[in-house]
C-alpha cells in the first residue's frame, strides 16, 4: 500500500466551520436510510368470534405489519394485489411533500390497484417523527388492511421526554362477523345506514369479553416501576372510542406525530385516523389490569355497545389461588358512551410542546359546513330507498356531496391537462346560510353530488372552520387532511361566530393535528401553509360517510421552480 504524506498548514477558523458544516451535512445523509418492502395483499383465513372468514391482509397478518423508520429515511414499498378487489395504499399522517403520487387515495391521487397488478410506492419521511399508520384507501378495504408507521427520532436526537422502557403500538379497530365489503354493498345498494360491527379490537384480537376471543386476548407484560410508551392508534372504520388503563394514569406526550405539552389523564378520546403517544408507569400493585375501550357515541344512530379489552400484566403479579390460573384483571372506569364533557375536556388540554409557527395573516378563510343529509327518492318504497322515511343517506361539505371520478385519478387528470373530470368551483361557504346546529329546514337536507375542488395558491395562509350541523344528526366528525399538518386554533358549541370566536384563538400553542373532529353540535378552526403543491383530499375519516360523499380536495397549485412543484409520475403508476 503507498502512503502519501502532506505537509500541515494551519486552518483559517472559517475553513474549519466550512468543514464541519459539510460533515454535518453529509452525515445527515449517511444516517438516512432506505427501507424496502414487499407487501402482498391476498385473502387469507382468519378466525374471530368462532368463525373464520376469508379475509383480506397484508401479507397473511391482521393487522398488516409494523413498519419502524427514522426521520429522514426512504420507503420503498412494492404492493402486489392477489385479491379480487381493487385496492390502493394510504400512508396517514406522512407529509408526502411535492409526491401526491404515494399518497394513495383511489381515484384521487392514483387509480386503484387492480387484481393481479403491482404498484410501488416510494416516499421519503421529512421533519416527522411520532406515530403515524397504514391503510387501505379504497372504500372498506381498510376494515382488515391497516398497520402502524412509527417514525423514530433521527439518530442522536432524543425524546423530549424520558426515554421508556419499551413501546408498544396499540391498534384500536373494528370487525364484522361477515365481509366488510359485503357490508357497504349492501348500505350502497339499500340506501340505508350500514350495520355495525360485531367487536371492537385491540392489535385485531376483541378480547375476553366477546365469545370464542379469550385465548387470544393481547397480553403486554411490563416489570413493576418500567415506563412504556403506549403508541394508540384508531384505525376503527367508524367509531370514536374511549380508552383506559385500570389504576395507571396515562401522560399524553404526543398526537398525530407531532409532540405535546405533558399531562396526565384518566381516559383518551381518539377518532378514527389519530394517534396518540402516552407514557404509561407500572406504579401499581403487582397483578393483571385491563387496558379497555369502548364507543364515544356523538350521534343520534346505532353503534357497536361492546367493549374491547388487553391485559397489562405485571411479570411479578401473582397466580391465583387455584392453581395454575392467572389472577382476574382489574377493570377501568370509562365514560358513558355519550359523554361529550369528558371528551371535550380532554382534546381541550392538547397543546404544542413549543411555540408554533402558525399563520396569523389568512389568504383564504373559509367556512365549510359538515354533515349528513338526504337525497328524496321518486319511489319512497324502492329497496333502493331504505333510509329514513323512504329516502337515501348522504354526506356533504357546503352541501355538495362529493363524487369521486371513475375515468382517471383527479391528480393525473389535472398532471395531464385532461378536462372534465373535476371542476375548481368548490364554495369557501354555504350557498344558504342557516342555523346550522339548530332545526334545519328540510329544504335544506339534500345536498348536490358534484366533484367539485377549492384551488389554493401556493404558500397561500389557509383557515378552515369546520361547522357541524344537526341535519339528521349532531355528530363528531374526525376530518383527515391529506398532505398536511394543522395546527386546531380554536372550537366550541353552537354556530360560529365570526365576529366574537377569533378572539378566543390559541395563536400560541395550539395542537398539531392531522385530523381533527368537530365537536357535536359545534365547530373547529385550523390554520395551515399551503407549502405542499398537489391535490390533497379533504374528508371525514368516519368510513360511512366517505362514500355518501362528506369530502372534497384542495388543489393547491404549483410554486416557483422545481422544489415548488409537483415531481412527475412514477413510471408504474397505475391506470385506470
Amino acid at each position: 500500500m503507498e502512503y502519501h504524506r502532506f505537509s500541515a498548514k494551519p486552518c483559517s477558523p472559517y475553513l474549519f466551520f466550512t468543514l464541519l458544516l459539510l460533515f454535518a451535512f453529509l452525515a445527515s445523509f449517511a444516517d438516512a436510510a432506505v427501507h424496502f418492502h414487499e407487501f402482498v395483499i391476498e385473502a387469507k383465513p382468519v378466525k374471530r368470534l368462532c368463525r373464520t372468514h376469508s379475509t383480506i391482509t397484508v401479507n397473511g397478518q391482521f393487522p398488516g405489519p409494523t413498519l419502524e423508520v427514522r426521520d429522514g429515511d426512504t420507503l420503498v414499498i412494492k404492493a402486489t394485489n392477489r385479491g379480487r378487489y381493487n385496492v390502493s395504499l394510504h400512508w396517514h399522517g406522512v407529509r408526502q411533500l411535492r409526491n401526491p403520487w404515494a399518497d394513495g387515495p383511489e381515484f384521487v391521487t392514483q387509480c386503484p390497484i387492480r387484481p393481479g397488478q403491482t404498484y410501488t410506492y416510494q416516499f421519503t419521511i421529512q421533519n416527522q417523527e411520532g406515530t403515524l399508520w397504514w391503510h387501505a384507501h379504497s372504500r372498506w378495504l381498510r376494515a382488515t388492511v391497516y398497520g402502524a408507521l412509527i417514525i423514530h427520532p433521527k439518530l442522536g436526537s432524543p425524546y423530549p421526554f424520558p426515554m421508556p422502557k419499551r413501546e408498544i403500538p396499540i391498534l384500536l379497530g373494528e370487525w364484522w362477523d361477515r365481509n366488510p365489503m359485503d357490508v357497504l354493498r349492501l348500505a350502497l345498494f339499500t340506501g340505508a345506514a350500514p350495520n355495525v360491527s360485531d367487536a371492537l379490537t385491540i392489535n385485531g384480537q376483541p378480547g375476553d369479553l366477546y365469545r370464542c376471543s379469550s385465548k387470544e386476548t393481547a397480553i403486554f407484560p411490563v416489570e413493576a416501576g418500567e415506563t412504556i410508551l403506549l403508541r394508540i392508534i384508531n384505525s376503527a372504520m367508524n367509531q370514536e372510542m374511549f380508552f383506559g388503563v385500570a389504576n395507571h394514569k396515562l401522560t399524553v406526550v404526543a398526537v398525530d406525530a407531532a409532540y405535546t405539552k405533558p399531562f396526565a389523564t384518566n381516559v383518551i378520546m381518539i377518532a378514527p385516523g389519530q394517534t396518540i403517544d402516552v407514557l404509561l408507569t407500572a406504579d401499581q400493585t403487582p397483578a393483571r389490569y385491563y387496558m379497555a375501550a369502548h364507543a364515544y357515541n356523538s350521534a343520534n344512530a346505532p353503534f357497536d355497545n361492546t367493549t374491547t379489552t388487553a391485559i397489562l400484566e405485571y411479570k411479578s403479579a401473582p397466580c391465583s389461588a387455584k392453581k395454575g390460573q392467572s389472577l382476574k384483571p382489574i377493570f377501568p372506569q370509562l365514560p358513558g358512551f355519550n359523554d361529550t364533557a369528558t371528551a371535550t375536556a380532554f382534546t381541550s388540554q392538547l397543546r404544542s410542546l413549543s411555540k408554533a409557527k402558525v399563520p396569523l395573516e389568512i389568504d383564504d378563510s373559509l367556512f365549510f359546513t359538515v354533515g349528513l343529509g338526504l337525497i328524496n327518492c321518486t319511489n319512497p318504497n324502492s329497496p333502493r330507498c331504505q333510509g329514513p322515511n323512504g329516502t337515501r343517506f348522504a354526506a356533504s361539505i357546503n352541501n355538495v356531496s362529493f363524487v369521486l371520478p371513475r375515468r382517471n385519478s383527479l391528480m393525473q387528470a389535472y398532471y395531464q391537462g385532461q378536462p372534465g373530470i373535476f371542476t375548481t368551483d368548490f364554495p369557501p361557504f354555504p350557498p344558504v346560510q342557516f342555523d346550522y346546529s339548530g332545526n334545519v329546514p328540510r329544504g335544506l337536507w339534500q345536498p348536490v353530488k358534484a366533484t367539485k375542488l377549492f384551488k389554493l395558491k401556493y404558500r397561500s395562509k389557509v383557515q378552515i372552520v369546520f361547522q357541524d350541523t344537526s341535519i339528521v344528526t349532531v355528530e363528531n366528525h374526525p376530518m383527515h387532511l391529506h398532505g398536511y399538518q394543522f395546527y386546531v386554533v380554536g372550537s366550541g358549541f353552537g354556530n360560529f361566530d365570526p365576529k366574537n370566536d377569533p378572539a378566543k384563538f390559541n395563536l400560541i400553542d395550539p395542537p398539531e393535528r392531522n385530523t381533527v373532529g368537530t365537536p357535536p353540535g359545534g365547530w373547529v378552526a385550523i390554520r395551515f401553509e399551503a407549502d405542499n403543491p398537489g391535490i390533497w383530499l379533504l374528508h371525514c375519516h368516519l368510513d360511512s360517510h366517505l362514500p355518501w360523499g362528506l369530502a372534497t380536495a384542495l388543489l393547491v397549485e404549483n410554486g416557483v421552480g422545481k422544489l415548488q412543484t409537483v415531481q412527475p409520475p412514477p413510471l408504474d403508476l397505475p391506470r385506470c
